[in-house]
């Protein structure tokens, strides 16, 4: 197993702090389902129902830890998931849980069963 520095637990740290908020994580599940293309500040923003300027917020805080990537394309920005970072911090707490400890059953982890989804948030108030 590889070792791991006290620098990367440090960035997996902030990496999931990022992700740590109901906002990020559901951008990160939208950008996941939109993997590879991505989608576009504002259809983000009409499938979270959120304003322009939080979303803005949590867009900078995820690119900021690396989780999201941005291009640009004519006078759009694509927002994509970086699956690179996601499966470094995945492999960061797989070593531990599903290796060397076996703490959790990798079966259960790829099992076909779906997630049980949470109820959508209530759309914010505009303004």
């Amino acid at each position: 197993m590889k070792e791991v520095s006290g620098n990367d637990v440090n960035r997996y740290a902030d990496m999931l702090a990022a992700m740590g908020t109901e906002p990020r994580l559901r951008i990160m599940r939208l950008l996941l389902s939109a993997h590879p293309g991505g989608m576009v500040v504002g259809d983000i923003q009409t499938e979270l129902g959120t304003s322009a300027s939080t979303l803005s917020y949590h867009l900078e805080k995820l690119k900021n830890e690396g989780l999201i990537r941005v291009r640009r394309q004519g006078t759009f920005l694509w927002h994509t998931a970086n699956t690179d970072a996601l499966q470094e911090l995945l492999t960061f707490l797989y070593a531990e849980c599903c290796g060397r400890t076996q703490a959790v059953n990798i079966e259960d982890l790829v099992s076909t069963k779906p997630l049980k989804q949470a109820a959508p948030a209530p759309r914010e108030p505009e303004n």
